[in-house]
């Protein structure tokens, strides 16, 4: 996987920030970009849909080449907008052979199968 897209609805600061966050540790774990892009402004005629809260955002592994914050690009906070990042897929290939934390070429092939059905 070289980009995992993410798209989120949540009313809360706190129903974001478990997304954010657990996007950013996805893009650490599986060397990958990860782009979050949810739904900001209100519904008014929508039961339960008065207010929405988003953020959306393009992260990168945490390593050599990437930015350190491990953060490519973000729209500002609960404004509707669209948000254009450039990725470079060959920096995924050149961090899966020489990253300082080799995830992918380090998993214990012992104690799984992978299996085409």
């Amino acid at each position: 996987m070289d980009i995992l897209f993410v798209p989120f609805l949540t009313d809360t600061q706190n129903g974001y920030s478990r997304v954010r966050y657990c996007a950013r540790a996805r893009a650490i774990e599986n060397e990958c970009y990860v782009a979050i892009a949810g739904s900001v402004g209100n519904l008014p005629k929508v039961e339960n849909m008065d207010i929405q809260f988003a953020q959306s955002a393009v992260f990168t592994p945490c390593d050599f080449s990437f930015p350190t914050s491990g953060i490519k690009a973000e729209a500002t906070p609960n404004t509707e907008m669209i948000l254009i990042a450039d990725v470079d897929i060959g920096l995924l290939r050149e961090l899966h052979e020489f990253g300082a934390v080799r995830n992918l070429k380090d998993r214990r092939k012992d104690l799984f199968d992978l299996k085409k059905r």
